[in-house]
């Protein structure tokens, strides 16, 4: 059992980032995919309308969830994309702080949208973690050449 948990605490850092990573991958999926099959991207458009956001943006906003996911998932530029999904949670944001705190609200509270933003602040730190294609990409590029300042 000592051995299980020493070898869990050496690789923490890297399960704790790959375990949020698949976690807001997964989120991310769920969101888009009842923009398009639940709501509709028009009813999305009409929602964002009555938010004060052009309707047009239903459509970026939809891909922006469905591409990040998928990249989450595969852990594909993982820093970046959760930097890229920020704006879209402060969008979201926007139109849930007049809802209240709780999530539970009438009109969903600001709650879940916070935490969203805190973790993929979070996500975006700790990098893609393990079983991510960008470790594979790093592995592919081979040694990097080291400058000298001197």
């Amino acid at each position: 059992m000592n051995r299980l948990f020493s070898s869990l605490s050496s690789n923490s850092p890297a399960l704790a980032a790959t375990l949020l990573r698949i976690a807001l991958g997964v989120v991310f999926l769920a969101h888009a995919g009842a923009k398009y099959f639940i709501f509709t991207l028009d009813g999305t458009a009409r929602f964002f309308v009555a938010h004060g956001f052009p309707g047009w943006m239903a459509t970026p906003v939809f891909l922006a969830e469905l591409l990040g996911g998928l990249a989450l998932l595969a852990g594909f530029k993982v820093r970046w994309v959760a930097l890229a999904l920020f704006p879209v949670m402060v969008g979201a944001l926007q139109s849930h702080l007049a809802m209240g705190w709780m999530f539970t609200n009438a009109g969903g509270g600001w709650e879940y949208v916070a935490f969203l933003l805190a973790t993929l602040l979070t996500q975006a730190l700790l990098g893609s973690g393990a079983y991510a294609v960008d470790n594979v990409l790093v592995r592919a590029q081979g040694p990097v050449a080291q400058t000298s300042a001197s």
